[in-house]
C-alpha cells in the first residue's frame, strides 16, 4: 500500500466459541501462548496508538495524511475490540488473565501520563514496525496453517491491515518530530515494552497449563526447526532496517502479502 491509498476498516465476522481447543496452534501450548502474549496486550497497546497519533492531529497539515490516520484509527479500534472478545475465549478455558491485565492497564496509564507525547508518537511508530514486520511473517508461516480456522482469520486479519497501516504513524513522526534520535529511542523502548510484556504474558499462561521449563525449551527448539528460525531472522532484519537514517516503512513492499491474507479470509481485494 502505497502513502496515498485509503486504509479501508472492515468488520470481520469472528465467531469465538468454546470449538476453539486450549492450544489452537499446531497443539502447540508455547506457539499459542505466544500468540495469546500478544493478544492480552494489543487491546490497550493499540489505544496507546491511537492516542499518540490523536495527541498530534494538530499539527498534521498534510491532508491526505490526516485520511490515512482516520483509516488507521478505524483499523487499530476494530483490532483492540475483536482481541477483546477473545478474552471470554481464555477465561471460559481456565486461565486466569485478570492480574496480568491489570498490570499492562496500569503501565499504559502511567506511559500516557507521564512521557512526552512526542516519546509517545516515537513509542508508536516503533511498535507499529514490528507489527507489521510480525505480520508479515504471520502470512508467510506455514505454521498457521494449522491454526484453528477462527484464530488463523483473526491473526491473517490483523496482520494484513498491520502492512495496510505500517507507514501512518511513522510519517505523523516525521511531519511532527523529524528527529533521528527521538525515533530510536522511541524504537528501543518499544522494543523493551512489546517483548517484555509478550514475554511475561506468555510465561503466565504456560505455567497455567503446568508446563515447566524444560518442557517449554524442548518445545521452543522444536518449534525453532519448523518454523520459529523464520520470525527470528524478520525481527532481525526488521531492526536493522529501522535504525538506517533513510528509512521508511514503505521502502519494503509487502502488499503481495496482504492481498494474500485478504483472499485467505474471503475479504474483497483492492481494485
Amino acid at each position: 500500500m502505497t502513502a496515498n491509498e485509503t486504509i479501508p476498516v472492515r468488520k470481520i465476522d469472528l465467531p469465538f466459541d468454546q470449538s476453539i481447543p486450549r492450544h489452537w496452534i499446531d497443539g502447540s501450548p508455547v506457539a499459542t501462548h505466544f500468540f495469546n502474549g500478544l493478544n492480552l496486550v494489543f487491546p490497550d497497546g493499540e489505544r496507546f496508538f491511537i492516542r499518540a497519533v490523536q495527541d498530534h492531529l494538530d499539527r498534521i497539515t498534510d491532508e491526505s495524511l490526516r485520511t490515512r490516520v482516520k483509516g488507521f484509527f478505524g483499523q487499530e479500534g476494530r483490532h483492540a475490540h475483536e482481541h477483546e472478545r477473545y478474552f471470554e475465549i481464555l477465561e471460559a478455558q481456565g486461565y486466569r488473565i485478570d492480574r496480568f491485565l491489570r498490570r499492562f492497564h496500569r503501565f499504559i496509564l502511567l506511559s500516557n501520563r507521564f512521557m512526552p507525547a512526542a516519546l509517545r508518537l516515537s513509542v508508536t511508530a516503533g511498535a507499529e514496525h514490528y507489527t507489521a514486520t510480525l505480520g508479515a511473517t504471520a502470512l508467510d508461516n506455514p505454521l498457521l496453517e494449522s491454526a484453528h480456522p477462527v484464530m488463523r482469520k483473526l491473526i491473517y486479519w490483523h496482520a494484513l491491515e498491520e502492512i495496510e497501516h505500517k507507514s501512518v504513524a511513522f510519517d505523523v513522526l516525521q511531519q511532527t518530530h523529524p528527529s533521528y534520535l527521538l525515533r530510536i529511542a522511541g524504537f528501543v523502548v518499544a522494543s523493551c515494552s512489546l517483548f517484555l510484556w509478550t514475554y511475561m504474558g506468555t510465561r503466565m499462561l504456560v505455567r497455567q497449563d503446568g508446563i515447566d521449563r524444560r518442557t517449554a525449551r524442548a518445545e521452543i527448539r522444536r518449534l525453532r526447526r519448523v518454523t520459529h528460525a523464520q520470525m527470528e531472522r524478520a525481527i532481525n532484519e526488521g531492526v536493522r532496517e529501522y535504525l538506517r537514517r533513510d528509512f521508511h516503512p514503505d521502502h519494503k513492499d509487502d502488499s503481495a502479502l496482504a492481498r494474500r491474507g485478504l483472499a485467505a479470509i474471503g475479504e474483497p481485494l483492492p481494485a
